[in-house]
């Protein structure tokens, strides 16, 4: 049995733990609330823009831009996954990274390379074969929207220079501080829309040119669509880091709890003694 010492050192330990879990969830809530005003005011734009340029592209020939050029195989893939730069919030990371292993299983007679947006990813994917084509890490704290722009200047170069047939991204979307949904979607070449059954398609009228129009529109298309990605991505970092130190805390009060009832039983049960041996020893006197 553990000395009263001991359950004494356990229990300052876990106070100061508790301290510093309380304290990130704080700062974890109020990250998440700025995270979450941003993300409900991209996303309406960038689902907006997105139903444009696909209804626009259907509209269009595949081959008109390279941005729109399906390479007709799968034979080299890049997959951009987006991962925290820091750990301390339940199964984000490792949900999505378990994501990601299944999609390279999932596509075992294809080439692989990532393209890894966070640092967990990154380190994670450093200590298997595969190719990190390009990373950005340790951004996310003061994420901006250069650095979208930024990273879909990479990842457009690499697609432009024909090292791969497809892009694809992963990453958590923000349902609520308890709730993320792991997307995977195409991200190049882009997907038109659908055609709908029994509805003629409207043709549009292009100044100067229909292929000046997507050169200028597509680009800026992707750097919304990262920007909310990356939006996203945080918010749902935020929401689960929040939610991963509040139980952190409230596993803290429980083992609290318990060791100061081992304490005391164990102060209660030294006084017993304590008293039984000055009892003892005054009967001893006595006789």
């Amino acid at each position: 049995m553990a000395t009263i010492r001991e359950i004494r050192r356990r229990i300052i330990a876990i106070k100061s733990t508790q301290k510093i879990t309380r304290a990130m969830q704080m700062v974890a809530a109020a990250k998440l609330r700025r995270a979450q005003e941003n993300i409900l005011k991209a996303r309406p734009y960038a689902i907006q823009l997105d139903n444009i340029i696909a209804q626009v592209a259907i509209r269009s020939k595949r081959d008109l831009h390279p941005l729109l050029t399906e390479r007709g195989n799968d034979r080299k893939l890049l997959l951009v996954l987006v991962t925290a730069d820091s750990g301390l919030c339940g199964g984000f990371n490792s949900n999505i990274i378990k994501r990601a292993r299944n999609y390279i299983d999932e596509h075992k007679g294809s080439e692989i390379d990532m393209f890894c947006i966070g640092r967990k990813g990154r380190d994670f994917f450093r200590k298997t074969d595969l190719k990190i084509t390009a990373e950005k890490i340790m951004f996310f704290n003061h994420l901006k929207y250069s650095d979208a722009v930024e990273t879909i200047s990479g990842i457009k170069k690499l697609f432009l220079e024909e090292q791969y047939d497809r892009v694809d991204v992963m990453y958590n979307e923000f349902k609520s501080a308890i709730q993320q949904n792991l997307v995977t979607k195409q991200f190049l070449p882009l997907v038109p829309a659908e055609p709908e059954e029994d509805v003629l398609l409207t043709e549009y009228i292009y100044e100067p040119d229909e292929y000046s129009v997507f050169d200028t529109l597509i680009p800026y298309h992707l750097e919304v669509q990262m920007w909310r990605i990356m939006l996203e991505s945080f918010a749902s970092e935020m929401g689960a880091k929040m939610t991963a130190m509040d139980a952190a805390t409230e596993n803290a009060s429980d083992l609290l709890n318990t060791l100061s009832i081992t304490y005391n039983r164990a102060r209660q049960a030294l006084i017993t003694k304590e008293i039984s041996e000055i009892v003892g020893g005054a009967e001893s006197l006595r006789t």
